[in-house]
């Protein structure tokens, strides 16, 4: 089967991590789509047993 062309693609969701600031450990991930602001999240920390902030990295 030929594909259709025209208009324009889908931008596809990225997984990104959120990685606790105090300990660095990946706690959680994230399907998003690309070309927002970095997010930052009061997560909980399984670690330190409190939530801390947690910021966006792609791996």
């Amino acid at each position: 089967m030929a594909k259709k062309s025209g208009g324009k693609g889908k931008k596809k969701a990225d997984t990104v991590f959120l990685v606790c600031e105090e300990t660095g450990d990946y706690n959680y991930f994230v399907r998003r789509k690309p070309g927002k602001e970095k997010l930052k999240l009061k997560k909980y920390c399984p670690r330190l047993r409190r939530h801390t902030v947690h910021t966006e990295k792609k791996k």
